[in-house]
């Protein structure tokens, strides 16, 4: 269960320091393109498919990470663990957002037909290159606040109605009972903050090791 007690820096960015940095941010602005044409300011429909791939990074690493402890037989240093946790709190966002906003068949298909090219390619270089792999979700976290934080502008302005929170976000959070959707978007900002902070700490980690 994730703590959303602490006030993340919400504008914190991890200015490249190295090639592999540039790309992974070069890769990330290429990959927001096509989130903003598609979803515009659907911010609803934005995280359900976005959700589904975001919990893509933490099932690879978590599952190379495991063989690779097996292969060199030694301690995982909690990384495997920390990762699945990962995996599994993203998908707790998607379960929430479905109650929020139903994809359309179309979305439906964009969600399969992004799930299998994003966890083909990530898987790939995590395997090559696990560092330049989480610096890649450190910068698309860092876009995960910035998106939740829109999110929550508009439903500050009355563009987006504010619904009772999910139940499942109300257990999972452990929200009060009279939470709605602005409770929901900052505690799972707050989650993604804390998956960003994390993977660039993982990088600066694997670049130092």
């Amino acid at each position: 269960m994730k703590d959303t007690s602490h006030a993340a820096d919400l504008t914190l960015h991890h200015v490249p320091e190295t090639f592999g940095d540039g790309v992974a941010l070069r890769t990330v602005k290429f990959m927001r393109i096509f989130a903003d044409a598609f979803f515009s300011h659907r911010y609803g429909h934005r995280a359900v498919v976005l959700e589904t791939v975001a919990a893509v990074p933490g099932m690879v690493g978590g599952l190379l990470q495991h063989l690779k402890a097996l292969r060199h037989i030694r301690d995982d240093q909690g990384w495997i663990r920390e990762l699945l946790e990962e995996a599994d709190n993203e998908r707790m966002h998607l379960m929430t957002f479905i109650h929020v906003a139903q994809p359309s068949r179309l979305e439906r298909w964009v969600i399969m037909l992004g799930q299998a090219i994003f966890y083909n390619a990530y898987f790939w270089l995590y395997l090559f290159a696990p560092r330049i792999a989480h610096r890649i979700v450190g910068y698309l976290e860092e876009e995960a606040v910035v998106s939740y934080t829109q999110y929550l502008a508009q439903i500050d302005a009355g563009q987006v109605e504010n619904v009772p929170a999910p139940q499942i976000a109300i257990d999972y959070w452990h929200l009060p009972k009279t939470a709605r959707l602005r409770e929901v978007v900052i505690a799972v900002r707050a989650d993604e903050a804390g998956h960003r902070d994390r993977n660039h700490e993982m990088a600066d980690q694997l670049k130092a090791a």
